[in-house]
């Protein structure tokens, strides 16, 4: 999800297209959000690790 946003941010940033440059900061910071609460061991969506 994080290589999602990253990707949607540089696509957007290129072609101009702030719909892109929006969805990629929403994946991004979801993403990380997610990352870091599956490192600290708490189970997101009925899983004990996120990838």
């Amino acid at each position: 999800m994080i290589a999602l946003g990253v990707i949607l941010l540089i696509l957007g940033f290129v072609f101009g297209i702030s719909i892109l440059w929006t969805i990629g900061i929403v994946l991004l910071v979801l993403g990380a959000v997610l990352w870091v609460l599956g490192a600290l061991g708490r189970a997101v969506g009925g899983r004990r690790h996120y990838w």
